[in-house]
């Protein structure tokens, strides 16, 4: 019997396969993507050294220990990108409700004394020599989580009941563990994940209209509880750093360094290394900020650069999505999109003083092992769900 080009392959195949081996736009977009996301990784790992080599000397450290560490990172990231890709989605489907049940052991351990605090949010985990961000990895694990029970119940996403149930109250608890350690980015990039899944699987304007009504519910409620919160955006309303040189050595420090790092790029910027901002007059220069270095080591047309890279990453991924019949690859896939977009958005717009400062990387680029690898693994799941439609369509002899 011909097996069916809708259906997925029932077992994975026995030799490793990255690329759809068939000709046409399938595989033309899985080479794009890889690309795409190999130059990401590339400018990270080129800014994160640039960005902290001033700082690693002033601390003693070893001068490429930027990117000594980002690349352990990105080859550790890619390897489970890898490995991913491999892997059959109904394995990925069967073990989500584990890897949640994980995920959740990781946030809740920031609370012991294996946790600690940083830049003002208790969301870190020191396992010996290694430091991790279970909020990161939480990402990745609410990806495949709700794609799995959004495929499950693909038949039933009419009635809102089988939309907010269990979704809602698992995201909500992982919300709610962020918040108490007083990571609100990492809340609104989670919201903005799960609405893509929910909006990409199709579910009725209407029920998203309800949930986005009581997301951004909650999110004003959490962050009016924390006075800190309240304050930063009070003044960001209310000063503005450009003109008020009254808080030029307060709150506005680390904008008004971004600011002058992007004026001083130019057009073609101050070549890779040439950055001033970056000896300890902008904070957070290789994570948050550094796509304000970008701007001034590559200048304008660097720094757009890397935005279109974004955009095109964006483009093919809903490309692929298009082209994939799997409800779960459909969920992963625009849910991933949705996450990386929403993360770039939201970095470069505080940078650029938007909107406040959040706390928030850029996803492939900024230093941070957590977000690094966890995003690669995101797009292994996609590559995954990308092979299988391959195979899907082109099942061989």
């Amino acid at each position: 019997m011909q097996r069916s080009t809708i259906g997925l392959p029932e077992a994975a195949p026995a030799r490793f396969r990255l690329i759809p081996e068939a000709p046409g736009p399938l595989r033309r977009l899985t080479v794009a993507l890889l690309v795409i996301v190999l130059l990401l990784v590339a400018v990270g790992v080129v800014m994160v050294q640039s960005a902290g080599e001033v700082t690693a000397i002033a601390a003693g450290q070893f001068p490429l220990e930027g990117l000594m560490r980002q690349s352990a990172y990105a080859i550790l990231g890619l390897g489970a990108m890898l490995v991913l890709s491999q892997a059959p989605t109904a394995l990925l489907r069967r073990y989500a409700w584990v890897a949640l049940l994980g995920g959740f052991a990781l946030q809740a351990l920031v609370y012991t004394p294996l946790g600690y605090e940083a830049g003002g949010n208790r969301n870190w985990l020191q396992l010996g020599p290694v430091s991790i961000q279970p909020a990161e990895f939480m990402k990745i694990v609410l990806l495949v989580w709700i794609s799995t029970v959004l495929a499950a119940k693909r038949k039933l996403l009419s009635r809102w009941v089988h939309v907010v149930i269990p979704i809602l109250p698992v995201v909500a608890l992982s919300m709610l563990i962020n918040v108490i350690g007083g990571d609100l980015g990492t809340l609104m990039i989670i919201a903005a994940l799960v609405f893509g899944c929910l909006y990409f699987s199709q579910v009725r304007l209407r029920i998203l209209a309800g949930i986005a009504g009581v997301a951004v519910l909650g999110i004003g409620v959490m962050t009016v509880i924390k006075p800190n919160r309240v304050f930063r955006i009070t003044h960001f309303l209310e000063v503005d750093c450009v003109t008020d040189a009254a808080h030029a050595q307060g709150m506005c420090w680390q904008s008004l360094n971004g600011f002058w790092a992007l004026a001083g790029g130019g057009l073609f910027g101050t070549g890779i290394g040439g950055s001033t901002a970056k000896w300890s007059w902008l904070p957070e220069a290789d994570t948050d900020f550094i796509f304000a270095i970008v701007g001034e080591e590559l200048g304008f047309v660097g720094a757009v650069s890397v935005v279109l890279l974004f955009a095109a990453l964006a483009a093919v991924l809903l490309a692929l999505m298009a082209r994939c019949r799997d409800p779960f690859a459909v969920s992963v896939i625009g849910g991933c999109m949705t996450w990386i977009t929403a993360q770039m958005l939201v970095n470069v717009s505080v940078v650029l003083g938007f909107v406040p400062v959040l706390g928030v990387p850029l996803p492939l680029v900024s230093a941070g092992g957590t977000s690094l690898v966890s995003t690669l693994m995101a797009v292994g799941v996609v590559l995954s769900c990308v092979r299988e439609q391959g195979l899907a369509a082109d099942p061989g002899p």
